[in-house]
């Protein structure tokens, strides 16, 4: 995908890249990968942990269900939600070094630092970093 050589610019090929980032670009949805990176949690866990209201947790996570990054399984009335791709924290943890490695930059681009902070962590401490 990114790294194919040979296929220059062609944005079909970049496509699927690019809609992944589109789905982790909300920075609800990166705190609700960011919670479930400490384990399984149900709406309500996810509600009050972040300070937001169910309805709008469930549908971040509907976004990262269809997205193929999150499911859940039923227990009893409720859902409780995973992530489904381990490869999701590699991409994170590579995200907070390259945020580290230019100085969080990327917070300072006017085009994409409206709702970044400069001191939010990608991955929840002591699940890796970058280099571990």
């Amino acid at each position: 995908m990114i790294a194919t050589p040979g296929h220059g610019t062609d944005r079909a090929v970049l496509a699927p890249a690019a809609a992944l980032f589109r789905g982790l670009g909300d920075p609800t949805r990166l705190s609700l990968v960011r919670e479930l990176a400490r384990g399984e949690a149900r709406v309500v866990d996810l509600s009050t942990a972040l300070g937001l209201g169910q309805s709008t947790v469930s549908n971040h996570l509907a976004c990262l269900r269809e997205c193929g990054l999150v499911d859940f399984r039923p227990q009893g009335r409720a859902s409780v939600y995973h992530l489904t791709r381990p490869e999701l924290m590699d991409l994170l943890i590579a995200a907070e070094a390259l945020l580290q490695a230019t100085g969080n930059a990327v917070a300072l681009c006017p085009s994409y630092a409206d709702s970044a902070p400069e001191s939010c962590a990608l991955v929840p401490a002591g699940l890796g970093q970058p280099g571990e």
